[in-house]
């Protein structure tokens, strides 16, 4: 089944994406990885994305279309996506463009998280510079400070992580996102999942939705 997996920043997408990669054999495809390896890389979409995102807005559609179906025509199948769609917009062009493929979506999971809660969350997420790996100050702080378990490189707070942008994203979030809920339901997809839980909680939850 192929899945897509959304909510506000710092719901636990790519968390719970992790998991079903490992346990359910499923391929993520993260829209915010492939912006970070696209920056990571400077190239032109790469530039473009960084400029919207370092000032918590939403990368232009155009550019998020471009980027997922590159690796969508790579011939995945039973796959999550991450962070995408994020407007209705977006939504309707992936439907197109999954057509165009013969591909479609199973389900929509949508990961309900109160906002002071993401706020804490995301003002205490920090992730290595290097391999990208995720930790947070408070639940999950790596073993020396500012240095990744996984390679020893720099763990580092990133620019969209911060307080002034995160408060910028969460509002973005609420206004081109939150219709999303509604474009879902009509099309009969659509399972609302309490985010606010231990990670095994939601998992195991989301895990009864795809088998």
């Amino acid at each position: 089944m192929n899945l897509i997996l959304f909510g506000a920043p710092g719901a636990g997408k790519g968390t719970q994406s992790e998991l079903l990669i490992k346990r359910q054999n499923m391929t993520q495809i993260s829209t915010g990885d492939l912006f970070r390896a696209a920056i990571k890389g400077q190239t032109e979409l790469g530039k473009k994305a960084q400029e919207f995102m370092d000032k918590g807005q939403l990368v232009p559609d155009s550019i998020v279309i471009g980027m997922v179906e590159e690796v969508l025509l790579k011939g995945l199948k039973n796959f999550i996506l991450d962070g995408f769609p994020r407007t209705v917009a977006q939504a309707e062009a992936l439907d197109a463009l999954l057509n165009k493929m013969n591909l479609s979506i199973g389900k929509a999971i949508f990961l309900e998280v109160p906002m002071g809660i993401l706020m804490d969350r995301l003002t205490g997420r920090r992730v290595c510079k290097n391999c990208g790996a995720v930790y947070h100050i408070v639940s999950k702080p790596s073993k020396t400070e500012g240095v990744c378990d996984n390679c020893g490189g720099e763990v580092i707070q990133r620019n969209d992580d911060k307080a002034e942008v995160i408060e910028t994203r969460l509002k973005t979030y609420q206004e081109f996102t939150s219709p999303l809920k509604e474009f879902y339901k009509k099309s009969g997809k659509y399972i609302e999942v309490d985010g606010n839980r231990g990670t095994e909680e939601v998992y195991k939850e989301i895990e009864k939705i795809i088998i």
